[in-house]
């Protein structure tokens, strides 16, 4: 994502265009299911979330995440936890991360249902662009 300040902001724009791109899993309209059992791709993100299938199993994407805490708030279930300054220079040994960092990225503690971002810099310290990660789903 582009960067922005408000990592709130931009989760929710991600959020938007991974369901308007139906870049997840909608197992009610999977590939695997005979075409005449398939269902129609849900018209809002709320009526996605209001299907107990997606409740259980998930969408293996950002949809599964609301809410971004804050780097050093206890992590939960569907949020997202920004990687401070510090815990980068711990992990990775700078304090700015940018887009080099990336394949090290594995090292940032996560769980399951719970997701990490991090502002990326450009070569001078200037943000950049947001990425998220984690793992969600089944």
């Amino acid at each position: 994502m582009p960067y922005q300040e408000d990592l709130q902001d931009a989760l929710q724009r991600l959020r938007h265009k991974v369901f308007e791109e139906r870049d997840y899993y909608w197992v009610k309209g999977a590939d695997w299911r005979p075409e005449n059992e398939r269902e129609p791709w849900p018209a809002t993100i709320e009526e996605l979330w209001e299907d107990e299938w997606v409740h259980e199993s998930g969408t293996h994407s950002i949809l599964d995440i609301f809410r971004v805490i804050g780097p050093d708030d206890q992590p939960d279930y569907n949020t997202v936890r920004p990687v401070s300054a510090d815990e980068a220079f711990q992990q990775v040994g700078v304090r700015r991360l940018t887009r080099a960092h990336l394949p090290s990225f594995d090292l940032f503690p996560r769980a399951r249902w719970m997701g990490r971002c991090a502002v990326l810099h450009d070569d001078h310290g200037r943000p950049q662009e947001i990425c998220f990660w984690g793992h969600s789903g089944d």
